[in-house]
């Protein structure tokens, strides 16, 4: 071994490095995300804040009809909490609603984002280049 010590470090790379591939060219642009379908939840606090507003109650009036606690009730209406069965019927009653009317609204609202989705996806398919003729 050498009596004279060296002032460089010696620093082995965890990761080989690599340089990164050039980026290909495109011609197209690429198609947008579709839109991700909605959650249950947030379907059913839609409804929950659309019927309550509509009604121009606060969320206090219809946390305490309904026997839950008002930062509950607007958890639910922003979609950051699962309610169980009868928070949910205890919330619809509040708003004078039957827990199969909130459930049909909730299914009315999936079922029109679905349709949006379809429409969404015939009109991002690949760009038509042909020729229209109008008589």
């Amino acid at each position: 071994m050498s009596n004279q010590a060296s002032d460089q470090a010696r620093v082995i790379p965890l990761r080989p490095r690599t340089t990164p591939a050039p980026a290909p060219a495109r011609t197209v642009p690429p198609a947008p995300p579709a839109p991700r379908e909605p959650l249950f939840r947030d379907l059913v606090g839609d409804v929950l804040r659309r019927e309550r507003l509509a009604q121009e109650r606060t969320l206090k009036d219809v946390a305490d009809e309904a026997r839950i606690s008002m930062p509950y009730l607007s958890e639910l209406e922003r979609g950051r909490k699962e309610a169980s069965s009868e928070v949910l019927a205890a919330a619809a009653h509040a708003l004078g609603l039957g827990l199969g009317d909130l459930l049909s609204l909730a299914q009315s609202e999936l079922t029109r984002h679905a349709r949006s989705r379809t429409r969404a996806r015939t009109t991002n398919s690949a760009p038509y280049n042909g020729l229209c003729l109008v008589a």
